[in-house]
C-alpha cells in the first residue's frame, strides 16, 4: 500500500508529501483521540470482502447483510443544479464519515473522520484521500439563528449543521467531485473488528510508548498487536515530535495491517470467522439508500491492500481564526488533486508525484 502525505508545516513553504513537523502541536487535534478509526472499519470491510473471491458462502452471507445495514438519506433534498457535474460516468465516489457520537448535553453528533475514496473506471484499486476534519472553508448553509446563509468554518461542522446531507453538498463545493455514495461509521465496530482477526501485525515507526494498556517500550519494528493496543497506538499524538502527522501514519499503518491481516487468515474461507468479521462491521455501519453492499463487493472484487494508495488533501499548514484551530487548504494543489479525481485521471497525477509517493 502506498501512502502520501500533503500536508503542510508552514505558511510560507509547503513541502507537499513528507512534513517534518506541525505547527501548533499543543493546538486542537486534526483528528480525534477516539473514533478516527470507524473508517478503518470500512476500509477493512471493504478489503476483506474482495480478498480471495469470495465464493458461494461468501456471497450468501452477503445477501443475508443486506437489509442489516442501516441506511441513511444523504443526498435527499440535494439541488441538482449546484451538484457537480459527472465527469467520469464509470468511476466511483464514495465519501467516508467516521462519526463522533454525541457527549452527554450535545443535541448533535461531530464527525471527526472524512475520506474521500475513488474507485477508477478499471475498479482494480483504490485512492483515500483524507480531509482535515479542521479545514477552513465555506459551509453551504448555516443553523437557522445564524441567518441559514453560507458561512465559513470548520468542515466537519457541515454534520453537525445538516447531517450526511449537507456534508455531502460540502465535500462536492470543497472538492468539485460528485459524491456517489456515502458510509457512516461508528467507532466501536473496529476493536471488534481486530478481535475478530485475532490481532494484526502494526509496523512501529518509531518508539512508543503505551498510554492506555499496560507494556513496555515498542521500538520500531514490526509488533503483534490486539485491538486495545493497536488503537492506543493509533490515538497517540504528543509523544511523537510531528504530533498529528505521526497519528496520522500510524493511523494509516493499523489500516493497513488489518487489511492485510484478513488476506493472509482467508477469512471469507472460514464460514464461522466470516460471520463475525461481517456482523461486526455491519452493525458499525451505515450507508446511503441507493447503494447495494453484494454490487459494490461484486465490483471491488479485484482490489487488494496493495492496490491502495493514501493521500491527504493539501494544507498550507494550521493557525487561528478568531479562537479557533484550524487547518488552511493549499487551494491551488487541492485544485489539481481533485481534478485528477472528479475527471478519473489519477494514474496521470500519480504518476507526476511518484517521487514524493512513500510506499508502506
Amino acid at each position: 500500500m502506498e501512502q502520501a502525505y500533503l500536508g503542510d508545516v508552514s505558511p510560507k513553504r509547503r513541502p507537499p508529501w513528507n512534513p517534518n513537523g506541525h505547527r501548533g502541536g499543543g493546538r486542537r487535534r486534526w483528528w480525534p483521540r477516539r473514533r478516527w478509526a470507524q473508517v478503518a472499519a470500512v476500509l477493512a470491510i471493504l478489503a476483506v470482502l474482495v480478498t480471495g473471491g469470495g465464493g458461494l458462502a461468501g456471497w450468501l452471507y452477503l445477501r443475508s447483510l443486506e437489509h442489516e445495514v442501516d441506511r441513511v438519506d444523504a443526498f435527499q433534498g440535494l439541488p441538482e443544479e449546484q451538484r457537480p457535474v459527472r465527469a467520469a460516468d464509470s468511476a466511483l465516489n464514495f465519501l467516508v464519515v467516521g462519526k463522533d457520537k454525541s457527549e452527554p448535553g450535545d443535541s448533535v453528533s461531530r464527525t471527526d473522520t472524512i475520506m474521500l475514496v475513488h474507485v477508477p473506471h478499471s475498479r482494480d484499486r483504490a485512492q483515500l484521500i483524507s480531509i482535515p476534519r479542521d479545514t477552513w472553508t465555506t459551509i453551504p448553509e448555516s443553523l437557522p439563528e445564524d441567518g441559514g446563509g453560507p458561512r465559513k468554518a470548520k468542515i466537519n461542522a457541515a454534520y453537525a449543521w445538516g447531517g450526511s446531507r449537507l456534508l455531502v453538498r460540502t465535500i462536492e463545493q470543497f472538492t468539485g467531485v460528485r459524491v456517489d455514495h456515502v458510509v457512516v461509521v461508528d467507532f466501536a465496530g473496529f476493536g471488534k473488528v481486530i478481535d475478530v482477526l485475532g490481532g494484526v501485525d502494526v509496523n512501529v515507526d518509531k518508539p512508543f510508548t503505551p498510554q492506555q494498556v499496560p507494556g513496555p517500550v515498542l521500538q520500531p519494528g514490526v509488533h503483534r498487536m490486539d485491538s486495545a493496543l493497536a488503537l492506543d497506538y493509533a490515538r497517540q499524538r504528543k509523544q511523537f515530535a510531528d504530533g498529528d502527522f505521526s497519528r496520522m501514519r500510524h493511523q494509516q499503518a493499523l489500516v493497513a495491517a488489518v487489511m492485510q491481516e484478513a488476506g493472509r487468515k482467508g477469512v471469507l474461507a472460514n464460514p464461522g470467522q466470516l460471520d463475525d468479521f461481517l456482523r461486526a462491521t455491519a452493525g458499525a455501519v451505515q450507508v446511503d439508500q441507493s447503494l447495494s453492499v453484494v454490487d459494490t463487493v461484486w465490483d471491488l472484487r479485484q482490489i487488494r491492500s496493495q492496490d491502495i494508495t493514501m493521500l491527504t488533501s493539501p494544507t498550507t499548514g494550521v493557525g487561528m481564526v478568531g479562537d479557533q484551530s484550524v487547518v488552511f487548504p493549499d487551494l491551488p494543489a487541492s485544485a489539481k488533486l481533485f481534478a485528477a479525481v472528479k475527471n478519473d485521471k489519477m494514474d496521470d497525477w500519480l504518476a507526476e508525484n511518484r517521487a514524493e509517493t512513500n510506499g508502506n
